[in-house]
């Protein structure tokens, strides 16, 4: 069988849709609508096929695209951001997937990406690459009348107030909004206008799931200032002339924990609403805390989010923050020949410098140790004491611990 991987071009887009549709097990039927849209946020020379040059089958699909990503302290990186990851079942273990991972690397690289990013979809595919798993998500499901809030909530008491908005509302106010959370909170990925287009139906796609609008609800603080942005549906549900109706968040963004706490707390008193469904909170969310009875809100998903491929060993830790001073000799062993190498770390709260060096390793760690490491979610203690990284000199991975670790998790908010 004769296999080639290039980039596509316009005139392989139906197919290249095609074939991804038929990778996430949806319906292969592509509207001319689903082509115009699309293309209009690919870039070419960055979407790779896979296809059959016996039949002409696009029989893969891999698409990649430039994303900024908080780190620990507020500043940005530059990633290579990777979706639309496809192999048709009829070319299975053909290596496909490796030679287009490989080659959309090499480009990143090139580019001088200090990341390359992505969610997987089955955990045992990407590590072999160099990924790690570098943030988590959680999913709650609130039990509304069990957890003790007062049922004569009105509003919040903050001195500010929560408003429903239309979408040409959160077009203008989110993404201002969305950039204050990327500041505070690391592990934020940014969200374009394209982004806010489809988020608020002013782009829609006819052939995937019906659009419906969902309701949005702004936090404004006291002076005005918009704070926080919830957006969700409600499903209406009745049975025997009693409701059983279900609100689920598809986002709830806030720069303040009175904000927070005033969006969710008016979720939870809607009349009618009697269980609430989350979305993808931070593993660390305030959520349950915020109730009466933290048991009320049950714990549905726990897993692996966003993974992350170093490109820049440098970049990565020199941009971020430490909340402690110190210093580390780092043995990054990257079979790939893009990050690795021996560096010495020395961070601090005001700044981090990371260069080669000759001295002797105190931590040798693969590539996606440290992918998984250098947002401040992992632990390399444990991951010490698993045996997937190795203390050169006693006491490295301690130190590690108190360098890299951060007072809240990372978090990504967002599907790409």
């Amino acid at each position: 069988m004769s296999l080639d991987v290039r980039t596509i071009d316009d005139t392989d887009l139906p197919g290249w849709l095609r074939a991804m549709r038929i990778g996430f097990l949806q319906t292969p039927a592509v509207s001319k609508e689903e082509i115009e849209i699309r293309r209009a946020g690919m870039d070419f020379a960055r979407t790779q096929g896979a296809f059959d040059t016996a039949t002409g089958a696009c029989v893969g699909t891999f698409r990649s695209f430039t994303q900024h990503m908080s780190v620990p302290g507020g500043a940005s990186v530059r990633t290579n951001a990777v979706t639309n990851v496809t192999v048709a079942p009829t070319h299975r273990r053909r290596g496909l997937l490796s030679r287009m991972v490989e080659r959309d690397l090499r480009a990143a690289k090139e580019r001088g990406d200090a990341a390359a990013t992505l969610l997987s979809a089955e955990y045992p595919i990407y590590g072999r690459y160099g990924y790690g798993p570098a943030t988590w998500v959680t999913e709650w499901e609130v039990d509304v009348a069990a957890t003790g809030l007062d049922t004569r909530y009105a509003g919040p008491e903050s001195g500010g107030r929560v408003d429903l908005v239309d979408g040409t509302t959160v077009r203008e106010l989110g993404p201002g909004l969305h950039e204050r959370l990327r500041a505070g909170r690391h592990g934020v990925v940014d969200r374009t206008d394209r982004w806010w287009r489809f988020a608020t139906g002013d782009l829609f796609i006819n052939s995937g799931p019906a659009w419906t609008e969902p309701y949005y609800a702004l936090y404004r603080s006291a002076d005005g200032t918009v704070d926080g942005l919830l957006t969700y549906t409600a499903d209406g549900v009745w049975e025997a002339k009693r409701s059983r109706t279900t609100a689920t968040v598809r986002s709830l963004i806030a720069v303040s924990a009175e904000a927070e706490r005033a969006l969710w707390h008016y979720l939870l008193s809607i009349d009618w609403v009697t269980r609430v469904l989350s979305g993808l909170r931070a593993p660390d969310d305030l959520l349950p805390l915020l109730l009466p009875d933290p048991r009320a809100a049950r714990i549905t998903t726990h897993a692996d989010h966003l993974w992350l491929r170093p490109l820049d060993t440098p970049a990565l830790l020199e941009t971020r923050t430490y909340s402690g001073a110190g210093s580390l000799v780092l043995q990054v062993v990257d079979p790939a020949g893009l990050a690795g190498g021996r560096f010495l770390l020395e961070a601090g709260p005001d700044g981090a410098s990371c260069v080669p060096t000759s001295r002797p390793a105190e931590l040798t760690l693969d590539v996606g140790e440290l992918g998984a490491l250098c947002l401040g979610d992992e632990s390399a203690v444990r991951l010490a004491t698993l045996g997937r990284v190795t203390e050169e000199r006693p006491g490295a991975a301690e130190r590690a611990e108190l360098m890299l670790r951060t007072a809240r998790r990372p978090w990504c908010p967002d599907q790409f």
